[in-house]
């Protein structure tokens, strides 16, 4: 089982990479601006649990952008140890459906929070929002379903010899 967390919590970091990577490519490439809503959920839920974020003006921006970079790295590591446990205990699903699946549980977990807070409502997104959320959470899930499950499925004996 520890075996398994560790592998999802690198399987996670490698997707989160990805993940980025394939954001700020957009990014790049659009000349769009980064989004402020995860820095956004984090101030909410900070003041709806009584620990409001501290400091005022620039100060305080940086440290909400911060944080919602930690909390979007927490919730990608945390899928990918999901999914790797998963995986562990048996529940094995073909590439193809797995990466998706994980890409999907991803999205969930960064979109539920800024619907739940009111940050954002992807009910009223457009397609091109749609578009830079669904991309890199499929790549996200993709090399994170791929890493997670990587060598699971081998026989023990080839497992141990390097085969």
């Amino acid at each position: 089982m520890l075996r398994n967390l560790v592998r999802g919590l690198i399987a996670g970091a490698a997707g989160t990479t990805v993940l980025d990577a394939v954001t700020y490519g957009d990014m790049a490439y659009r000349g769009r601006g980064s989004s402020g809503a995860p820095g956004e959920v984090v101030e909410r839920l900070a003041e709806d649990t009584g620990h409001p974020v501290p400091g005022e003006g620039s100060t305080r921006t940086n440290r909400l952008t911060g944080l919602g970079a930690v909390a979007g790295i927490a919730a990608g590591c945390g899928t990918g140890a999901a999914v790797a446990v998963l995986h562990g205990a048996g529940l094995r699903l073909p590439w193809w459906v797995g990466g998706p699946l994980t890409g999907a549980l991803a999205m969930a977990a960064a979109d539920l929070p800024m619907a739940g807070t009111k940050v954002s409502d992807p009910r009223t997104w457009s397609g091109k929002d749609w578009a830079s959320d669904i991309v890199p959470h499929l790549a996200y899930g993709l090399v994170t379903y791929a890493v997670a499950t990587c060598g699971q499925d081998r026989a023990p004996e080839r497992c141990r010899s390097g085969a």
